[in-house]
């Protein structure tokens, strides 16, 4: 796999970014990269990246790197003295800005034998590199994950955290159980084998959103195995408040029926059911003007959708704290939207 550069180069110099070109001789020269793309993280990109260069030693070594998205908000500065300050960190830039371009830009530069995407919102165990090399080994997977804890310190970012963790909420979806081993159809991040990039290629740079879900489709339907484990952890802060969880799982849905185009299938059944519950949401009340049981089926629906966010937001309360009774309805109704 070619290592060449990819970075915006001069037109950022003003940010003084701390640049180190990889020679592809030495391609292998480590046991794992770890590639975080960011733009404008100046709130999590240190503890984020300083929880990465003090993991436990895989043999062979860590080699880190982040690609910027031209962030305008402080972060190429903590990245340029934190690249001063460890020698195994390197800084691209990356002009289009876009998360798939930045992760292949590191993908490209990559020196490890294994590869990890990692999210500059997560802070990661000691030990997150060493488990993901080991259970890719033990099982023979070709990308693995694990357990992403979501945590927050608001009331918003709490509620957010435990509708993320329900099965109500997610449908099912296996990554977001902390407590899963097996097959799964995708993993937060996920630590691959360099190989798999070349076999099947990069990400997808027109995704925008769900470009980790595409990959995942696309090295399923290659044959390919990916695996979850409880021994792989993080934690994640989720948006701060309302209105950003709603414009985060817009982006979500709208990009989850792109992948659906792109590989002509979709992950799991469960993908499709936001979209048939806004048909029928749209369609029933049209159907209502000349046939009555439509109007009553959609009094039904939208009756059954309210009680069940209701119901399962008395359930966590009555555990959790009364508190959460006025926001849950609302992140449960937006997170549902998606069921990723």
């Amino acid at each position: 796999m070619s290592s060449r550069l990819i970075t915006g180069g001069a037109e950022n110099d003003q940010d003084q970014m701390v640049t180190k070109r990889c020679q592809p001789e030495n391609a292998c020269a480590y046991a794992v990269t770890a590639i975080v793309p960011c733009r404008n993280e100046l709130a999590s990109i240190e503890s984020c990246v300083l929880s990465i260069l003090g993991q436990e030693q895989c043999d062979g070594g860590i080699e880190v790197i982040v690609v910027d998205g031209l962030s305008d908000d402080g972060t190429p500065a903590i990245l340029n003295l934190l690249a001063l300050e460890y020698p195994s960190l390197t800084v691209f830039t990356n002009p289009k800005r876009t998360m798939p371009t930045g992760v292949n830009i590191g993908i490209q530069a990559a020196r490890g034998r294994y590869i990890a995407i990692m999210g500059a919102h997560n802070r990661y165990a000691p030990d997150y590199l060493r488990q993901g090399v080991q259970v890719l080994e033990e099982t023979n997977a070709d990308n693995v994950g694990g357990s992403m804890i979501c945590e927050g310190r608001s009331h918003v970012q709490r509620a957010i955290a435990l509708a993320h963790h329900s099965k109500f909420s997610v449908g099912g979806a296996r990554w977001h159980n902390p407590d899963y081993e097996g097959p799964a159809e995708t993993v937060f991040g996920g630590v691959y084998r360099r190989e798999v990039f070349e076999r099947i290629g990069l990400f997808d740079e027109e995704m925008v959103r769900n470009q980790d879900d595409e990959f995942n489709l696309r090295l399923i339907q290659h044959g390919g195995r990916i695996w979850h484990s409880p021994r792989i952890r993080s934690w994640y802060s989720p948006r701060q408040s309302l209105t950003a969880l709603f414009r985060q799982y817009v982006q979500y849905g709208y990009w989850r029926v792109r992948v659906i185009q792109k590989r002509k299938a979709a992950a799991s059944p469960r993908r499709f059911i936001p979209g048939l519950f806004v048909f029928l949401l749209l369609a029933l009340p049209l159907a209502g003007l000349w046939w009555r049981v439509a109007g009553w089926a959609w009094v039904a629906l939208v009756l059954a959708s309210l009680i069940s966010s209701v119901a399962v937001s008395l359930g966590v309360a009555a555990r959790e704290g009364r508190r959460f009774l006025s926001t849950l309805p609302i992140v449960l109704r937006v997170i549902t939207s998606d069921l990723t």
